[in-house]
């Protein structure tokens, strides 16, 4: 399977040393304690960081060497807390397509809808009117509007309803399986990882403790900081 994100020891001032592939059409979880840095890792894939030490690869080529905006459009991050403009709900959609130079059309905007499992109408909406749950889920359609390779989700869904953290955890799903999108996920949720993800890495104090194929990491961790957390 194709490596299509690789970092080689790479250091930032939260860091250390950080190594690990991410392949095309997977998802990878992230999980470790607060402040562990695992925020930070998704920055640098997004070079809102630029790393001290090291090389990140997207596709086989530097990160450093992509123009800036052609990487952040292949490469979409989403925030814990959704960093939505004030005014409706498809001026956010096509804020994307639009900078980018790309066609747009009401079509794109009911599909992206579809995909979030929110109703046509909510397109005049203000984003002031729609609940958290609804706002997160605009601000990930915001960013499927670029049609991006690659999601880096940053807690996406730690303060929203068990029915809205269905309906995303579905999405991305599709995305996987049908679109061949590739996924890494910041999460505390341990059972989320389980679901979500083909591989996990466990963070702390900017150190990468461990990482492994899902299913196994959780079964059988190797180190005993890995089982400390698990059990806490």
């Amino acid at each position: 399977m194709t490596k299509i994100l690789r970092a080689e020891n790479v250091t930032t001032e939260r860091l250390h040393n950080v190594q690990f592939n991410v392949l095309q059409g997977q998802c990878l979880t992230i999980i470790g304690p607060s402040g562990a840095g695992k925020s930070s890792l998704l920055l640098l894939l997004n070079r809102m960081v630029t790393p001290i030490e090291g090389t990140i690869y997207y596709k086989e080529r530097q990160l450093i060497d992509y123009d800036i905006s052609k990487l952040r459009k292949e490469v979409g991050i989403v925030f814990q807390n959704p960093s939505l403009f004030e005014e409706t709900v498809e001026d956010n959609l096509q804020y994307g397509p639009i900078i980018n130079g790309d066609k747009w059309d009401v079509g794109d905007a009911h599909l992206l809808l579809d995909w979030v499992q929110l109703p046509k109408s909510y397109l005049t909406r203000p984003i002031s009117q729609l609940s958290g749950g609804e706002q997160q889920r605009i601000a990930l359609a915001r960013v499927l509007a670029n049609n991006p390779e690659v999601l880096l989700l940053d807690e996406v869904t730690s303060a929203l309803d068990v029915k809205t953290i269905e309906v995303i955890e579905s999405l991305l799903t599709i995305l996987m399986v049908e679109k061949k999108k590739t996924i890494v996920m910041v999460t505390h949720d341990l059972q989320q990882a389980k679901r979500l993800g083909n591989h996990t890495l466990f963070i702390k104090d900017g150190r990468l403790v461990e990482h492994g194929e899902t299913e196994s990491f959780f079964r059988s961790p190797q180190t005993e900081e890995l089982r400390y957390f698990l059990k806490e």
